[in-house]
């Protein structure tokens, strides 16, 4: 901190306070003073172009009925069980008359496995995303279906809601084997209940029943739903990490084949999503759906290509990952996917004389789509396993394009024994760039600014590829803008970040946040959006030093009532005491009579079972009874817990002020694999201290909890099991200055995630600027979300007068600002 005078007002404590970490004090007032002073003669890190960027996974429906702008919804017949427990091939389609899905010799080719045999007279109707097929009013759509129709008949094709007809019905004419057949719309009306719906004279097979706008991103064939493509390319992205994630690093690694009985729950291999669409292979989407590979790795070059970033695919590794923790000891089936990753590079970057470069230029793109970076793996759990099939990938990939940079990864998680396990063997290894995955709290991105100061300058170079504050409210962009400060300020270490995930179709959600929210007619920014489109459209070449002051010291010890819950499994608990550091009683509960002592937040179902008190729901999440006061402060907790049934163990929370503020032990949670202390602010957690472990059914543990001041100890059947000091800062006002080299501009940013202004003098130490700044403003409520209706988060750009060497400038409470300063 460098020195300066400031007042910490009411409003900037309260968010502290809130955070528990601090008490309010009697009196103060809503007027921060702060102070930035900038070193321009100073030479900070360099940024590269390639700074950030967007990671897309197929996660939420973000590819069909997503990004992919196909409207039809299983228009090839093949969802599958395998997919969803809930689906079958009829999935989206509903029949009138008589149809069937066939899966027989007759299909259309071996990798489209199943089609739909109509009988005369019998129509099909498709569903669409959603509420339906959306189509606007003038605009064109590209229908096509393959069809085998041995004696001919004329299929009928129409677009319709309830209200009527949407457009004029075309009639196609079809005879002999499979072939495929098109027609083209002009919808009549705007709607997004549309129906598309196929009827056939005489008997036919159906497959691959398409309907595409005419109207996609850069007019492209098989192409991109525009408004989404376009929300893409406005954050000037460095770089597309695809196409996962968990799809990568989950299930079988065999192939789509025969000799694989057709594999339907594999891993994410690139070379099942190129060619012509009616020949790629189709997979169960590890996020409890169906991907059609329609958007497969074709695709995703030329999206990247598009938008001027740099493509950064990830293959699989042969270890599992997501929960599934298996390591594949398959040495035959190891070497395919090495030469699988090969042959993708060379599809990449090939001349179109190699093999892989001729399928390329085959599908429209003859000149090579510059690939520089390739991860292998994906959050793998299991470092030691991951990492000896890493090295194999990576002696390969450099063997034969060594110019390529081979990205490793650190785990799932921000710390813990599997993320030091795998840092020390990738540095060991000197590999180039390692890979970090985290999702916290609010909290925790205040907090853990710094996180990059220490790390080994001549180490790897870290990518970030996965991070996000739990939530799409504008407090949570804010955390993550004062966190990107500390990124950009260790640009020499950070070399690639991307928010995760991408996209999210409002109505088939199985992870929040996320960036870029739709449905099958709009689209609409998270206020993280435009906290990530402010850093991208605005990086700066370079980091100019600079030092700002902060708040004081935090002090408050960690206070809250106690707590049980249990996830995902039944558990038993019996024999609660807390006492106060004196030895004094302040509850204590053997269940002898009722559980009147506790009340019930959470799911599940409690109940005083034998002198125990039991939760017997083995499906419920969640289930949190809490007992005490949320005053208290330096106790002892002790439980004794039994597992009784289900996927993970048990939760003993403490520190309980409510039930989106707390911490719990949570051991043998991920399924059972892993136990931590988690800290819940907000309803948004993050873990602050972990190891693998498991619980067993049936055994009593003993569980004692210490908490003293901010220091937590915790013991294990009176073993210690270990320790943590929650006392670092969250720092609520944050900032970094960079340069940018063609305008030579200075670029200060500023976060201050307080309800108080905060009331800075900025020193620019000697340079000669220009009078007037260029500004631009992100400010809402802290709980304000953007919705498709209504956007309270959107930037405001302004100018500001009165511009020195030294000048005073007034940032709003819960803003993140933007001066463009003209050095003259």
């Amino acid at each position: 901190m460098s020195r300066t005078r400031w007042r910490f007002g009411l409003a900037a404590t309260a968010f502290l306070v809130t955070a528990g970490l601090m008490p309010a004090p009697a009196h103060a007032e809503d007027i921060a003073d702060y102070a930035i002073t900038v070193d321009p003669t100073a030479k900070g890190a360099k940024i590269d172009d390639t700074m950030y960027g967007v990671f897309f996974e197929d996660i939420n429906r973000a590819a069909d009925g997503g990004l992919y702008a196909e409207l039809v919804q299983n228009r090839s017949f093949e969802y599958s069980t395998d997919d969803n427990r809930s689906y079958t091939p009829l999935t989206s389609w509903t029949v009138d008359g008589t149809g069937q899905v066939v899966n027989d010799d007759g299909r259309l080719n071996a990798r489209n496995r199943n089609y739909l045999s109509l009988a005369a007279g019998s129509a099909v109707t498709n569903a669409g995303y959603n509420t339906g097929v959306h189509v606007e009013e003038g605009k064109k759509y590209d229908f096509s279906v393959w069809a085998r129709a041995e004696s001919g008949t004329t299929l009928t094709v129409s677009l319709q809601d309830a209200d009527g007809s949407l457009a004029t019905a075309r009639r196609v004419a079809a005879k002999g084997g499979w072939a495929k057949y098109k027609a083209t719309f002009t919808a009549t009306r705007t709607s997004s209940n549309g129906r598309l719906t196929v009827a056939s004279s005489a008997a036919a097979a159906l497959d691959m029943v398409s309907l595409f706008p005419r109207d996609t991103y850069k007019q492209q064939a098989n192409g991109l739903r525009k408004d989404l493509a376009e929300k893409i390319a406005a954050l000037h992205p460095g770089f597309v990490r695809f196409p996962g994630g968990c799809l990568v690093n989950t299930g079988s690694m065999e192939d789509y084949s025969e000799s694989s009985d057709w594999q339907r729950k594999r891993s994410y291999q690139w070379k099942d999503t190129i060619g012509p669409v009616e020949e790629r292979a189709t997979n169960s989407n590890f996020w409890g759906y169906n991907q059609s590979y329609g958007l497969g790795y074709y695709e995703y070059f030329r999206l990247s290509e598009d938008i001027g970033a740099m493509p950064l695919p990830v293959v699989p590794a042969l270890v599992t990952g997501c929960g599934q923790n298996q390591a594949v000891d398959d040495e035959a089936l190891l070497k395919r996917h090495i030469q699988d990753t090969l042959d993708l590079i060379e599809f990449a970057n090939g001349p179109v004389t190699s093999t892989w470069g001729k399928k390329r230029a085959r599908m429209g793109h003859p000149k090579p789509f510059h690939l520089t970076h390739i991860e292998v793996g994906n959050e793998e759990n299991l470092p030691v396993e991951f990492f000896a099939r890493f090295k194999e990938f990576r002696a390969a990939i450099a063997a034969r394009y060594p110019d390529i940079t081979v990205i490793s990864n650190s785990g799932p998680d921000d710390a813990g024994s599997t993320f030091d396990t795998a840092w020390q063997l990738n540095k060991d290894a000197k590999v180039d760039m390692v890979d970090e995955h985290y999702y916290n709290s609010t909290q925790w991105f205040l907090q853990n600014n710094d996180r990059y100061d220490s790390y080994d300058r001549g180490g790897p170079k870290v990518f970030l590829g996965e991070y996000a504050s739990w939530g799409n409210a504008f407090k949570n962009g804010l955390a993550e803008a004062a966190f990107m400060t500390g990124l950009e300020r260790n640009a020499d270490v950070v070399k690639l970040a991307s928010y995760a995930p991408l996209f999210a179709n409002e109505d088939y959600v199985q992870w929040q946040p996320d960036l870029v929210w739709f449905n099958n007619h709009a689209s609409w920014n998270s206020a993280n959006y435009e906290v990530q489109k402010l850093f991208m459209t605005n990086v700066g070449d370079r980091v100019v030093p600079s030092t700002a002051t902060g708040t004081p010291s935090l002090t408050g010890p960690i206070a809250g009532a106690v707590g049980l819950s249990t996830w995902a499994t039944t558990a038993a608990y019996d024999d609660v005491k807390v006492t106060d550091a004196d030895g004094n009683p302040l509850l204590s509960d053997d269940f002898s009579g009722d559980a009147s002592k506790w009340t019930h937040t959470g799911g599940g179902s409690w109940s005083v079972q034998d002198g125990q008190y039991v939760q017997t729901d083995v499906a419920a999440e969640n289930t949190m009874v809490s007992a005490g006061d949320t005053k208290w402060h330096d106790y002892d907790l002790h439980v004794k817990a039994t597992k009784k049934s289900g996927k993970e163990g048990f939760l003993v929370a403490f520190g309980v002020k409510d039930t989106g503020n707390y911490y719990w032990w949570n051991l043998g949670g991920w399924n059972n694999t892993q136990s931590a202390v988690e800290q819940a602010v907000d309803g948004g957690k993050s873990t602050l201290i972990s190891k693998a472990g498991s619980v067993e059914t049936g055994r009593a543990y003993d569980i004692d909890i210490k908490v003293r001041g901010r220091q937590v100890t915790l013991y294990l059947d009176g073993q210690e099991w270990g320790s943590f000091t929650d006392d670092k800062p969250a720092e609520p006002f944050r900032q970094v200055v960079t340069k940018d080299k063609k305008t030579g501009d200075l670029i200060v940013k500023v976060v201050n995630a307080q309800s108080a202004a905060a009331r800075t003098v900025i020193d620019l130490g000697g340079a000669k600027v220009a009078s007037k700044a260029r500004v631009t403003t992100l400010t809402a409520d802290p709980n304000a979300v953007n919705s498709e209706t209504e956007t309270p988060v959107t930037p405001v750009k302004s100018t500001f007068d009165g511009l020195a060497g030294e000048f005073t400038y007034t940032f709003p409470a819960n803003s993140i600002t933007f001066l463009r300063i003209r050095q003259r």
